[in-house]
This record gives C-alpha cells, sequence and structure tokens, in this order.
C-alpha cells in the first residue's frame, strides 16, 4: 500500500493476518505512514469494523482478526431450555453450541460474536453481542411476591422481564401486554422492560394475526422520510429515461401470479425461432426509484423482506412502490429491467442480453387460468385470450425442456404441500387447505431459475463481487440420520445414502402416500438456503452459480443485484471505489437478509399454528382419520387426512399400555400388545385439547 494512503478494510485486514498479532492504534498508522487527518478517518473506520464483528478489540485496546483468536461471529438461535446455537456468517464453519451458561444473555436473532471452547464438540461461549434484533416483546404480566415481571408469550425468549411500578402503565396481573425493552440481562442485572400498550386475549382469529405481528416486532407503517421521499418520484416517466431504453411495448407479454397477488413484479415473453426458443423475463426496475442509502432504500434494506398473511401483507416498499409505480401492472407502460435469453431445442442456453426496458403487460394472469388454458383446454378462456394463445403453448414447451433439463443435472423435484388458511371478508376462519401448485406455477417457476442463473454466472465470470443465493451440500451426519428413516420407512435397504442419491429416492416414492413426508424429512436433512457474497453454488437445483435477481419488489438482495447489474450495462466494469463499496456491504446485507427470511418463515408457520388452532377449537372429542408423518420418544406427530391439520399425540396420551421408542427405527411400540406406531401408518384420533395460547393441538388414538 502506497505510503499515506489507506485502502479502505482490505487493507486492514491484509495487515493484520501478516502481522500474526493484535496491533494497536498507533502502530497500525505507523505502519501506514498516515497523516492526522487520515488517521481520523481511519479510527472511524477501525469502529464501523468493530461494530460490524469483522474486527476485535482485546482487553488491552488491541486490534485484531477474530478468526486468529478462534473467534467466530454469525447469530444466536435460541432455544426454549435455555441453549442455543451460534450460526457462522462466513461459509464452511460449523454452528456452535452455547450452553445455558454461556449465552451472554443472548436473544433469539441477536449478532454476537462467539469463541470456540471445545472444538470436537463444537461448543462454545459468546463473548460480545453486536446488534439486538428485539426491541420490543409481548407477554403476560404476572406478580411473585409483590414484584411484577413479564413472561414472553414467544418460547425462543427463555427469561422473564422485570417491570417497575412506574413502568406498568396501569396494566394488571395477568394482562396481555407490548412492552418495550429497556434493559437487556447481563451477569449482573436482570432485563426489564416498560409496558406499551395493553393487548388482550384475541377473541378472533384476525386479532390473533395482529398479536402475531406484535410478536415478531413486524412493522406496520413506514418512518415519516419514508412517505416524504415518496412524494418527489415522477408519476409519469420522463421523457429521457424512454430515450435511454429498449422499448418492449409491442411485445406480448403477460403477469402470472396467484388471484390475490397484487404486487406484480415478473413479467414474460417468448417467440419460437429456427433454432429454438427466445425467453424474455421483465422484473420491474425498482433500483430507477429507489436509488442505494435513500431512506426508502435503508428501510427496505432493515425489513429485507415482505412478510405475507391470509388478510395481508406487511410490504418491503411502501405500497405506491410496490402495487403502483413498479408493479407490473396490465396495460400501464412500466420500467423493467429484461433478461433475454435464447434456447435451442434441447433446453441449452446459446445468447443472454440484459438491457433496462419499457414494457406494457397485455394481461393479468392467475395460475388457475393459465393451467385451464394449457391442461384443461378450457374452450371458454381459450376464445378469451386467443391473441395470446401462442404464447401460452410455447411456453409450456419451454418450461418442459428446461425442467427435464435441470432433473436430468441433478436438481431435487420437490412437491410439498403448502397449507393455504382461508378468511372470510369478515376476517373468519372458513379453512385450512392444501394450496393448489399446478403447471402455471412450473412455467413461472423455470423461467425465473433461468433468469437467475443467466444473472449470476454473467456476474461470476466477470468478477464483480455480488451477493449469492447458496444451497451447501448436506453433512454426513443428517445423511446418516436420513438413511435410518427411509430405512425404517422400507424405502430403501442400504444403510447408507449418498447426496446424490436424493432425486431417485425422491422420484421413488413421488405420487405415493409417503411422498409429503418423505419430502418434508429430506428437506429437513437439508442445511437451509442463504444469502452469501461466495458463490458456493446451489445444491437443491444442482446449479454450479445462482442469484436472485427475478422478485426485487419482496426480497432485498434481489434489489441489490439489480442496482450491481446495472452498473455493469451502464458504464462496463465498475470502478475502485463502487467495488470497494460493494465489498464493505455485501457481507453484511447479505447476513441480515438471510436472516430476516428465516423470521418471514417462523411468522408464517406461527400463522398456520395458530389458525389450524382456531380452526380445531369447536371440535374437541371428535373423530378424526390421520398418518403419522414422524415419530420420538415423547410421542407422534399427526396429519388429519381430511384437514390440512397436523398435531401431537404425546406418548403420555398413549393410556394402553407402555410404549418404547426405537431410535433405530423411528417406532413407538407397546410392551405387551405390541401395537406400533411408524411413520406413514394410519389411524384414528380424538381430538382431546386445543390450546389457543400455545397454539398447539393434541390429540390421542381413538381407542385410547
Amino acid at each position: 500500500m502506497a505510503k499515506g494512503h489507506i485502502s479502505e478494510r482490505d487493507s486492514i485486514l491484509k495487515l493484520l493476518k501478516r502481522s500474526r498479532r493484535p496491533l494497536t492504534f498507533r502502530e497500525i498508522v505507523s505502519s501506514f505512514g498516515l497523516s492526522k487527518a487520515e488517521a481520523r478517518r481511519l479510527k472511524k473506520l477501525l469502529r464501523r469494523m468493530l461494530k460490524e464483528g469483522s474486527l476485535i478489540m482485546t482487553r488491552r485496546g488491541r486490534y485484531g482478526l477474530p478468526e486468529e483468536m478462534r473467534l467466530v461471529s454469525g447469530y444466536f438461535e435460541a432455544h426454549r431450555d435455555g441453549y442455543g446455537f451460534v450460526i457462522p456468517e462466513k461459509s464452511g464453519i460449523k454452528d456452535i453450541f452455547i450452553p445455558p451458561r454461556a449465552t451472554l444473555g443472548a436473544m433469539e436473532g441477536d449478532r454476537v460474536i462467539a469463541r470456540v471452547e471445545n472444538e470436537k464438540r463444537r461448543e462454545g461461549r459468546i463473548l460480545r453481542i453486536l446488534e439486538r434484533t428485539h426491541k420490543q416483546v409481548v407477554g403476560t404480566l404476572k406478580v411473585q411476591r409483590g414484584v411484577y415481571y413479564l413472561e414472553p408469550k414467544r418460547k425462543d425468549i427463555n427469561f422473564d422481564l422485570y417491570v417497575a411500578p412506574s413502568h406498568r402503565r396501569g396494566a394488571k396481573k395477568g394482562d396481555l401486554v407490548l412492552a418495550q425493552i429497556i434493559s437487556y440481562p447481563t451477569d449482573k442485572r436482570p432485563p426489564a422492560a416498560m409496558v406499551v400498550k395493553t393487548i388482550g386475549e384475541p377473541e378472533r382469529p384476525v386479532e390473533d394475526i395482529e398479536l402475531i405481528i406484535d410478536e415478531f416486532g413486524l412493522s406496520r407503517r413506514f418512518p415519516k422520510d419514508v412517505y416524504q421521499e415518496l412524494k418527489a418520484l415522477p408519476v409519469e416517466i420522463p421523457k429521457r429515461e424512454l430515450k435511454q431504453r429498449v422499448n418492449l411495448t409491442g411485445l406480448k407479454t403477460v403477469t402470472i401470479d396467484g388471484e390475490r397477488a397484487k404486487d406484480f413484479d415478473d413479467a414474460v415473453s417468448i417467440e419460437k425461432r429456427e433454432s429454438g426458443y427466445t425467453l424474455y423475463v421483465h422484473i420491474a426496475d425498482v433500483s430507477y426509484y429507489v436509488p442505494w442509502n435513500s431512506r426508502t432504500d435503508l428501510e427496505a434494506r432493515r425489513r429485507a423482506t415482505s412478510v405475507y398473511f391470509p388478510d395481508r401483507v406487511i410490504p418491503m416498499l411502501p405500497k405506491q412502490l410496490s402495487e403502483e409505480l413498479c408493479s407490473l401492472k396490465p396495460r400501464k407502460k412500466r420500467l423493467a429491467f429484461t433478461v433475454e435469453m435464447d434456447f435451442d431445442t434441447d433446453g441449452n442456453l446459446i445468447d443472454q442480453r440484459f438491457y433496462k426496458s419499457l414494457i406494457e403487460s397485455n394481461e393479468r394472469m392467475t395460475y388457475t387460468q393459465v393451467k385451464r388454458i394449457l391442461i384443461d383446454r378450457d374452450e371458454k378462456l381459450r376464445k378469451r385470450y386467443a391473441p395470446l394463445l401462442e404464447q401460452f403453448e410455447l411456453m409450456a414447451e419451454l418450461c418442459e425442456i428446461l425442467r427435464s433439463r435441470r432433473f436430468r443435472r441433478g436438481s431435487l423435484d420437490f412437491d410439498l404441500p403448502e397449507p393455504e388458511v382461508l378468511l372470510n371478508l369478515r376476517g373468519e376462519l372458513e379453512d385450512i387447505i392444501v394450496a393448489e401448485r399446478n403447471f402455471a406455477h412450473m412455467i413461472i417457476e423455470e423461467f425465473m431459475i433461468a433468469a437467475n442463473e443467466a444473472v449470476a454466472q454473467y456476474l461470476y465470470k466477470l468478477g464483480i463481487p455480488s451477493i449469492y443465493r447458496v444451497h451447501e451440500p448436506p453433512e454426513e451426519e443428517k445423511m446418516l440420520e436420513l438413511s435410518r428413516f427411509l430405512s425404517a420407512a422400507g424405502i430403501i435397504r442400504k444403510r447408507r445414502i449418498k447426496p446424490g442419491d436424493l432425486p431417485r429416492i425422491i422420484a421413488k416414492t413421488k405420487d405415493t402416500e409417503l411422498s409429503d413426508i418423505v419430502n418434508h424429512i429430506i428437506l429437513r436433512s437439508l442445511k437451509q438456503a442463504r444469502y452469501l457474497p461466495e458463490n458456493l453454488g446451489h445444491f437443491g437445483l444442482a446449479s454450479l452459480c445462482y442469484t436472485h435477481f427475478t422478485s426485487p419488489i419482496r426480497r432485498y438482495p434481489d434489489l441489490v443485484v439489480h442496482r450491481i447489474l446495472n452498473e455493469v450495462i451502464t458504464k462496463g466494469m465498475p470502478g475502485e471505489r463502487y467495488v470497494r463499496f460493494l465489498q464493505d456491504n455485501l457481507s453484511s446485507i447479505a447476513f441480515h437478509s438471510s436472516r430476516r427470511e428465516r423470521l418471514a418463515d417462523e411468522v408464517e408457520r406461527t400463522v398456520v399454528d395458530a389458525m389450524r388452532a382456531w380452526l380445531m377449537k369447536d371440535r374437541v372429542g371428535e373423530v378424526f382419520e390421520a398418518r403419522v408423518i414422524s415419530v420420538n420418544a415423547q410421542g407422534i406427530k399427526i396429519r388429519l387426512c381430511d384437514y390440512y391439520v397436523e398435531g401431537f399425540i404425546h406418548v403420555s396420551d398413549l393410556t394402553d399400555d407402555y410404549y418404547i421408542f426405537d431410535e433405530t427405527s423411528l417406532t413407538l411400540r407397546g410392551k405387551r400388545k405390541k401395537r406400533l406406531f411408524q411413520i406413514g401408518s394410519r389411524l384414528r384420533v380424538r381430538l382431546n385439547r386445543v390450546d389457543l395460547k400455545e397454539r398447539e393441538v393434541h390429540f390421542a388414538p381413538e381407542e385410547a
């Protein structure tokens, strides 16, 4: 590095790696030969690097690298029993088990630094909490010996919070309240909270949804400065912007989404060529309206994802953008980012082009309509959409080709049933059904995968920093557990399987009664997909290079990738300053987005659990047909055959015998009567109890 110049954090990290020991501030300044002004800038940079966890300060005030001190930065996954795991930010590092005594008061989702104290057992201790996730908590106000405390509703917050008399705000013993955390737990001080409002137990399903929104601290409204910023956005597209774009308004274009969708962020067009097909994937150009580090951008980055509920969506972007300016509505001119791809008749990608465009969707289609046109051959719909029939038929052709090619290369063909909660206009719960997934879903899925791969490979080959969607291969230990399950279920004979065997196993059980159970168990054995600034490939899709580009309205990493690709196509290779900016920010953006994605998944699971409890609350004592979907030492998890409702039979409710759990075969067997409960078996169950507070449904065998 040139004397008197500092090349941001890269140079600092390289210096510390070369030194092989922690350095003082003066030693770093001296090594770089910095002026006083440059030293002040260095001080600010070092503070940022400490805050983000890329540097550690020792007790003697020296700066060092976490990895050199056996320290790992990551986020904490808390368990209701007090222990937890640190999920490392960096790839290739195994999770660290944190026993209850070593959590330092970390809460679910907190960003932490941990030290590995037992490498063999991967056990460690949290040394520092970098960022607190929870600012508020929902819980029940309780009192013991005259002292009030808050018992959190979320089970992954495994400690109570003290509430001072002046902080109760009229709340009484037993009240359900929303409280602000005013101090976090430490070795010397218990956590404390201040009541914000009394909520009251929900009396209707929609009220429970409101409670869940509060529980997980989701923001219903955007900050005022975001709304102020939106007022300056142009309603009409400026003429100078139109001149810089490829005009595709004459191209037959459609959006295909669910019936209730309002944020249309992708549209497709297709043409037949002599040598194959040209597919156009048009994605809403959110980056035009939301530049880096604007107030809207910072709020979108904080949210990182839209969260979907049965009756609403809490969007990543304000509705003025997500449902209006950026949404690719029919017969409205919209700014888009187009990925144009040429495929041969075997589905090989021959050429690709990326450019900013102006499009106009001809129709807003639903998955159901397209399925009825292509599969059911509905004459009325085919006549109504006659001008687009050729395009739909071409889409079906190309989808089949791309799909077959993807599965030949080893992609996993999961077809998991997803619950869909149906509420009427009054917010009353009508039913929970299996969401339909038809051929039209597959068309859009296949085209989006193709576009995401094309963008990822293009940026990767150029060597430009970006965010990738990575899915690492499963660990050997998980494969051993899966082998045991599949053997117990009679699906395989050999005792050990490899990751490469999974596509064949999924295909073998397809269209059988065990299909969804096997798919679910296999999915649980895999690692979770996540965002990283490094390309590690995508195991589930059997893709060497993958990213997310196609949903910038509802996923923040997609918006980031849009900006990076735009920089390339408008300016050529990005300059050194832009590259440094990406290097400084992509890791934290990827990490935060992965964490928020998991939070959104947890929210959606909690809503389904709550709605199941509400659906069954008046049916206690009724008998249902069910199937066993998992077995452990505590009992049996079952799913009803006629309702998409899951529940649990605790081993204490198996009263006709003493039942012994066999870990090898994953079964519960009666000691005297030899009755066997195993995965996939059917039984009749009686609904014993519904706990609306805990959102749990409990069953027992009919004859127990």
